[in-house]
């Protein structure tokens, strides 16, 4: 029998109502023969057990043997300072899972050297770039090119919380991080302090500071919104000489290809496990 959508459901069966209590089919449907009360069923011979009920068809089952499984992740924590060798062994960190952020103007050849490092390190890595990052954003997207305001600060705030976010849940999980950005040491607002906050104490800060020449060079070689006109990045380039005097590990990369720059990234960072900097 259907129901309205929306009205109640009928109520079940109780004793003194529905079929069990006076309802006679034959004032329904005339002509058949009224039909008696069931026979009493027969007790059980001896030794007969009935059969355990069914389970329900709701119940869980265990997955089939070729079916994916949930697989439980390590939760993302602050990443602590890399633990110096206990034996007089030099430190290598190509085989240690590490935080790495490498710091540059425009055209310094971070992101490509960062790409490089972490192809070729015999531990798992990942390479995140905050540009990158940035730019997931499509519509409404806040270029800095265009003015440095409170809606680009916003998103810059977001793209680094999330880069943190990821570089933290990486390492939590035996994936080394290397993370490139142009980081001011003259502006708090995209200075070190929230790298550190949203990575961790064991981020490992290097910069990478060619000369103007080449930085404008390579930047001339850019296309889109990559790609500054040459007063900026000689403005940014003159704000990153800030980071000589800073104890930061500084690269200048001047005179060196891509695979060089990252054997000497390499090197730095033996000295940085060894003796992590203070900042």
């Amino acid at each position: 029998m259907q129901h309205a959508v929306g009205s109640p459901l009928p109520p079940p069966h109780q004793p003194g109502h529905g079929p069990a209590a006076g309802w006679s089919p034959a004032a329904h449907h005339p002509g058949q023969p009224p039909q008696g009360p069931p026979p009493p069923m027969s007790a059980p011979p001896p030794g007969f057990a009935p059969p355990p009920p069914a389970a329900p068809r709701h119940a869980s089952m265990p997955p089939p043997p070729d079916s994916t499984g949930h697989v439980t992740l390590p939760p993302g924590g602050p990443v602590g300072m890399p633990s110096p060798p206990q034996a007089p062994a030099t430190p290598d960190p190509g085989a240690t899972t590490l935080a790495v952020l490498l710091i540059g103007p425009a055209g310094a050849g971070k992101t490509s050297v960062a790409r490089y490092w972490a192809d070729h390190r015999r531990v798992p890595t990942a390479h995140i770039s905050l540009d990158d990052v940035r730019e997931w954003v499509r519509s409404g997207f806040a270029d800095p090119q265009t003015g440095w305001n409170d809606h680009s600060e916003a998103q810059y705030r977001l793209a680094r919380r999330t880069c943190g976010f990821a570089a933290r849940n990486f390492l939590a999980n035996g994936i080394s991080c290397i993370l490139d950005d142009a980081v001011f040491p003259d502006r708090p607002v995209v200075g070190l302090g929230g790298w550190k906050r949203h990575v961790g104490p064991g981020l490992l800060p290097v910069v990478l500071l060619p000369g103007l020449d080449v930085v404008l060079e390579r930047n001339a070689e850019r296309t889109g919104n990559r790609r500054l006109g040459d007063e900026e990045v000689a403005r940014i380039h003159g704000r990153m000489a800030g980071w000589y005097g800073s104890g930061l590990p500084i690269i200048d990369n001047s005179q060196l290809d891509i695979p060089e720059t990252a054997r000497i990234l390499d090197d730095v960072l033996t000295r940085a496990i060894a003796s992590p900097p203070t900042w």
